[in-house]
């Protein structure tokens, strides 16, 4: 949101219909003619101790009306002692045209960021109606403290301020309303999860269910997917101490107990956050651009029930870096010793820079080395998270930066975009150029989100041989299945934490890669959007998938068809034809629509999650990916990685729905993967995709044992858990 000056010979015609609407009967101007108006406002305007302003959403569209003005000039100053300092505000959101959670609450936060804004502003006045009650609520969000009555000529007046450090301590997602929504969520998704991993057994009473001193409704799918109705808990309604009370039954380690609770109260106050300041629409989502539609997702990982950690980030952290924030971000970059860091690309290192951020800054980099003394050919340059910065760099790595190992530099001048992986950055300013995932020191989902700089050597090499594959290959290309290649990786190795030989955490906190954007490779006719959509609700709880479906035309069976055949196809390709897995799910895999339908797909995150399941020629720098698995395992890469990862959580959404039942949709995947078989009848036998079970592997089960580290990267398949079999959905 940003407001603008008000201009009556523009906006006149939209002011009068604010107004003097009924909703705003406590502006006083309920009968007021349009003369009346424009004279009203053409005063404010002739006075230079009072101004109007236009408040626009987020896409241009008026929202709101606010006034500023100087107390000391105002009939208040007869009512208390005015310090310099003082600002007076009002504002008047517009008459609702659709139903719109939050609004208000948003509102409030872009005028008193406005007001704030001005740095000679130490505290805000305000002097509502007493009677208006609902807009003392929202004050009091944002840290108004009523200090009196005081009557003036048209009202009684709820006198109040709010200091700056008031307002920047008011957090206004940590309210009963919010955190409750929040509680009820992961209560239900808990229960659901804990219940798919058979760690827990809720028993059916009559047409509820009970676990502990919780009842609930549900409906239970394919693959023992539950659909726990969050309204319908009963019972206590705490999410810590219900994970609390069953450390024993889920196997959580004393030790660890405090920082699994940790993930999950950051998981909640996540959620509470996008409760409250998130407010698209499923219906608005279908027809938004992929970066509204990446920083609109509101669950996470559909799985894991603790899955918005992100211990280290503070709440202006959050406000500033936190994917669903949306809050443009510019890089920090640092120069790096030749000698002491690593940098592999198939191309060169210099024309990389150059196209990343440009000759002139560039030049002006090597312009910063010589002022230091230093020589620029000594020197390559990284991309550095500006919270890793802050917390990390100048701190663990202080020696390193004091003798000029690292020089800091200077901010880029593209503007990013946090990703749902939260280290990994879009370019909003220049859409063509690279992702860049950078590390940082944050400890989320089981994993601190480090980067290693000797592990990623590998990266571009791995990338180049899989998208070699997929390229050459008659079947994938008819798909359009394609992969978004890490193409450069850089990392600094310096320190006295590399130089110990001991690989840890600090090992992995300053490095850097750079992956392919799938702007260039769209049609104008297509869109883009995260597969992780496919499985999000809006606060009101409407689905964005059932959105999609609805506006496209096509009959649920045609979608639903059309999306396997651009993902589930392709992926069972890549095992049965190559022995080549991907990790894909949600948040690794970009949708192509067209006219609202999935028609193709791009992979990513293909250096740390891809293998090789074979013993065909590799590559020596692409030897890591290789795995010896049984075939049973293979397999899992389709029935836990897509079916049970994935798809039970979008079939369940649809039956819930009722667009398309659960038998219907799995019936789809099953001729989908027959289809492929009938197709390419020599890979039809590699692997028993039709097996009537296969083992259930469990996600949470992993972080439950170890929040800190679920798997070993180098050996995830050894690190797997299993709670018995599941029943195949496609299965003969």
């Amino acid at each position: 949101m940003k407001l603008v000056p008000l201009n009556l010979d523009r906006d006149l015609d939209l002011l009068h219909a604010w107004v003097t609407h009924p909703r705003s009967h406590f502006w006083g101007m309920q009968r007021a003619s349009v003369e009346r108006v424009r004279e009203e406002y053409q005063a404010i305007a002739d006075n230079a101790h009072h101004h109007a302003w236009l408040g626009l959403d987020d896409d241009g569209t008026p929202l709101f009306l606010a006034e500023t003005y100087d107390p000391a000039h105002s009939e208040l100053a007869r009512h208390y002692d005015v310090r310099p300092g003082d600002l007076g505000m009002h504002v008047l959101v517009s008459p609702p045209t659709r139903k719109r959670s939050g609004v208000t609450s948003a509102v409030m936060r872009a005028v008193m960021d406005f007001c704030f804004a001005d740095s000679d502003v130490d505290r805000v006045v305000v002097e509502p109606d007493v009677r208006n009650e609902a807009i003392e609520r929202k004050n009091a969000e944002v840290g108004f403290v009523e200090e009196r009555h005081v009557q003036l000529h048209d009202k009684v007046a709820r006198l109040s301020f709010c200091t700056r450090a008031a307002y920047a301590m008011s957090v206004p997602h940590l309210r009963p309303e919010a955190i409750g929504y929040a509680h009820r969520r992961l209560i239900a998704k808990a229960i659901a999860e804990f219940s798919h991993e058979r760690l827990i057994s809720p028993v059916r009473e009559g047409d509820r269910y009970r676990f502990g001193e919780n009842t609930f409704t549900a409906t239970r799918h394919e693959l023992e997917h539950w659909v726990v109705d969050p309204d319908s808990l009963d019972g206590p309604l705490d999410a810590l101490d219900f994970i609390a009370k069953l450390r024993e039954t889920l196997g959580i380690p004393e030790k660890l107990l405090g920082t699994y609770l940790e993930e999950i109260s950051a998981t909640l106050a996540g959620t509470a956050w996008k409760f409250t300041h998130r407010r698209e629409t499923a219906d608005e989502l279908v027809h938004a651009d992929f970066q509204t539609i990446e920083a609109a997702m509101t669950e996470g990982h559909p799985g894991f029930v603790a899955n918005n950690g992100r211990i280290g980030f503070g709440l202006q952290d959050h406000e500033a870096f936190a994917p669903e924030a949306g809050r443009p971000v510019r890089l920090r970059w640092v120069a790096i010793r030749r000698d002491e860091s690593i940098f592999v690309s198939a191309g060169d290192e210099r024309a990389h820079y150059a196209a990343e951020f440009g000759e002139d800054l560039l030049q002006r980099f090597e312009q910063q080395l010589r002022g230091h003394g230093l020589n620029p050919d000594d020197y390559r340059y990284l991309p550095v998270h500006p919270w890793q910065w802050e917390h990390k760099v100048t701190v663990t790595f202080a020696p390193d930066v004091a003798r000029r190992a690292i020089v800091p530099l200077d901010a880029g001048p593209d503007r990013y975009r946090a990703q749902q992986s939260i280290r990994t950055f879009f370019n909003v300013d220049r859409p063509e150029r690279h992702y860049v995932k950078t590390a940082i020191a944050v400890q989320n989902m089981g994993f601190l989100r480090g980067l290693s700089p000797k592990y990623m050597q590998a990266t571009p090499p791995i990338n180049e041989w899989v998208a070699e594959v997929v390229e050459n290959d008659p079947e994938l290309r008819a798909c359009g299945f394609g992969v978004l290649r890490e193409l450069a990786s850089a990392g600094y190795v310096g320190d006295a934490y590399h130089r110990t030989g001991t690989p840890s955490a600090y090992t992995k906190m300053l490095a850097a890669l750079w992956r392919e954007s799938p702007v260039p490779r769209i049609a104008d006719t297509e869109r883009l959007a995260t597969m992780a959509s496919l499985l999000h609700r809006d606060r009101d709880g409407n689905a964005l998938v059932s959105a999609l479906i609805r506006e496209s035309g096509r009959t649920p069976a045609e979608w639903v068809a059309s999306y396997l055949r651009a993902y589930l196809r392709p992926i069972v390709h890549c095992l049965l034809k190559h022995d080549l897995a991907f990790m894909p799910h949600g948040e690794n895999l970009i949708l192509v629509l067209e006219d609202h339908v999935p028609s193709r797909v791009f992979m990513k995150d293909i250096g740390e999650e891809v293998a090789v399941m074979n013993d065909q020629p590799l590559p020596p720098e692409v030897e890591r990916i290789r795995i010896d698995v049984t075939d049973e395992i293979k397999e899992l890469a389709i029935f836990t990685d897509v079916f049970d990862g994935f798809l039970r959580h979008l079939a369940g959404i649809l039956d819930t729905d009722r667009v398309l039942s659960s038998a219907e949709f799995w019936a789809l995947a099953g001729d989908c993967v027959r289809e492929h078989a009938k197709d390419h009848p020599s890979l039809a036998g590699r692997l028993d995709l039709l097996r009537p079970t296969f083992k259930h592997s469990c996600l949470n089960r992993l972080q439950l044992r170890n929040t800190l580290q679920m798997v070993d990267l180098t050996d995830q398949a050894s690190s797997l858990i299993f709670a018995g079999e599941l029943e195949n959905p496609i299965a003969a």
